[in-house]
């Protein structure tokens, strides 16, 4: 049993993460952040949880660029084989539940 106090969680670099678990193959982590990530395809489905800060999430669909802006409390749904990028507004932090080795 931990507790985790992620309005406290940093990182030295864009993107570092705290593990928090790894359940038959799916990781959750715990991610700060306050530069973009890169476009990516996971391996199988993402959920991506905005716990603070606001991130402005692009995704290809039917062969076009869009995006959806997230506060905090949303919820991201990457379905596998879904192209995405999240860009944060100045500082966030995620929760990032998906297949372990994952990008």
């Amino acid at each position: 049993m931990r507790v985790i106090r992620s309005a406290k969680f940093t990182a030295d670099n864009a993107w570092g993460a705290m593990n928090i678990a790894n359940m038959n193959g799916i990781t959750t982590k715990l991610h700060w952040t306050d530069k973009p990530y890169k476009w990516h395809i996971n391996e199988g489905e993402e959920v991506f949880v905005v716990l603070n800060g606001m991130v402005e999430m692009h995704f290809r669909e039917a062969d076009a660029e869009k995006s959806v802006m997230l506060q905090a409390g949303d919820i991201f749904y990457a379905s596998e084989g879904a192209e995405h990028v999240a860009k944060p507004l100045g500082e966030a932090r995620v929760l990032v539940i998906e297949t372990d080795g994952s990008v």
